[in-house]
């Protein structure tokens, strides 16, 4: 009987807190419900969710302005808003949504600037640790250099380079990954193919100097001593203070002491 009781119990419990959450649910879609007014004072409601960090209700607000004042120049704000928002909120998908559409319909308007931007932003703020899939990120680097290339002199842009120097050194970190991961199984031409990549695409990152290192590790694994050879001769002269030089230094030494 105890048992019975406890799981009678549990679920009038789990019904009215359903009902509850329907409750609530239709108060806030009875609050948000089709009511005509004038366009500044929505935009003003809208306004005030944002001043409060109501980003979803900001949201709504700011599609209610479109949806009754479609052709008004409170429209075509509203639109951006809605991107902004829903970017605080982490809707990375409708950003790209809203934001898309902005630049679809407003392509020379001086905001255009920003709406590339949050596109660029939210593929940035989805980049994941190395070991994970990088398609986001080779999103997020195509999205940047977009805002760089069409608004180069604005502070977006700015902005848009600085980031694009971190995309690139998680690219590079990624190569590197499973570079390594190649040098330690001994499949030494698929490794090298990976740290090829980082010197020649990546040369600007935290990571090329390993990646030189790694070239000579690998090359002289499979008795490419030229090669080893030219790679270290790089590494020396572009880092030569680096501990991957010295790495190599090292190991081209005792390559030479073997060979004598």
């Amino acid at each position: 009987m105890a048992n019975k009781r406890n799981t009678f119990l549990l679920v009038t419990i789990s019904a009215s807190a359903l009902i509850m959450t329907s409750c609530s649910s239709s108060d806030r879609k009875k609050d948000l419900a089709y009511i005509e007014k004038p366009v500044e004072q929505l935009y003003n409601e809208a306004g005030r969710s944002v001043d409060r960090k109501q980003w979803d209700r900001a949201a709504l607000e700011f599609q209610e302005v479109q949806r009754q004042h479609p052709y008004s120049e409170w429209a075509e704000r509203a639109m951006l808003m809605t991107a902004y928002v829903q970017y605080k909120s982490r809707q990375y998908a409708e950003v790209e949504a809203s934001a898309g559409q902005y630049t679809a319909l407003y392509p020379s308007s001086k905001s255009a600037a920003y709406a590339y931007y949050l596109i660029a932003l939210s593929h940035f703020d989805q980049i994941t640790d190395v070991g994970r899939d990088q398609g986001r990120t080779e999103l997020a680097l195509s999205a940047l250099q977009d805002v760089v290339r069409r608004y180069p002199t604005t502070e977006y842009a700015r902005d848009a380079e600085l980031k694009i120097d971190m995309v690139r050194d998680q690219l590079a970190g990624k190569e590197m990954e499973v570079g390594r991961y190649y040098l330690k199984s001994s499949e030494f031409l698929a490794a090298i193919n990976r740290f090829k990549r980082v010197v020649d695409e990546y040369e600007t990152t935290t990571h090329a100097p390993e990646a030189l290192h790694r070239l000579v590790e690998a090359y002289l694994s499979i008795g490419l001593v030229g090669q080893a050879q030219a790679a270290a001769a790089v590494l020396g002269h572009n880092y030569p203070s680096s501990r991957w030089y010295r790495d190599s230094y090292k190991l081209m030494e005792k390559y030479g002491s073997k060979q004598s």
